[in-house]
């Protein structure tokens, strides 16, 4: 069963969270980020992902794996769209179970800000003014990487 998926639609979040039921799980942690309508001070009309799908699902996984075993997860999944997305839409969906809050908290972050430095997913933002720009966490800038 995959543990990190590209969706090309809206998904939902409670089988997700489902998967990550267990009795040996205490604790549960999820992150969910939406598209919002500024970036830098300039206004967003909305954005689009792309990315190159079978290495990010590869890389996603990989991820995945390593936050398993780097804060004792009971189990952890995340899904990340692409495709045009508007302002509220969910971008990107973590969550991860543990038998106690802190792990469970510390691998679905560490998930996410890995997803966003290491997987091959690319955001095209769409500006109040007319004007468009792709941005990606590898660029250095600090507000792409939130």
């Amino acid at each position: 069963m995959k543990r990190f998926r590209i969706a090309d639609a809206p998904f939902e979040i409670a089988p997700l969270r489902e998967r990550l039921l267990h009795d040996r799980a205490g604790a549960f942690a999820a992150f969910e980020g939406w598209v919002r309508d500024h970036n830098e001070g300039r206004p967003v009309h909305g954005l689009r992902y792309e990315a190159y799908v079978e290495l990010a699902e590869a890389e996603g996984e990989r991820i995945v794996a390593e936050a398993l075993a780097r804060f004792d997860a009971v189990e952890a999944c995340c899904v990340h769209r692409i495709g045009d997305l508007a302002i509220g839409e969910l971008a990107v969906w973590a969550g991860a179970s543990a038998a106690h809050r802190a792990a469970a908290f510390d691998a679905c972050r560490w998930i996410v800000d890995e997803v966003k430095a290491r997987v091959p997913i690319w955001k095209h933002e769409r500006y109040a003014d007319g004007e468009a720009g792709w941005l990606h966490p590898r660029s250095g800038d600090p507000a792409a990487r939130e």
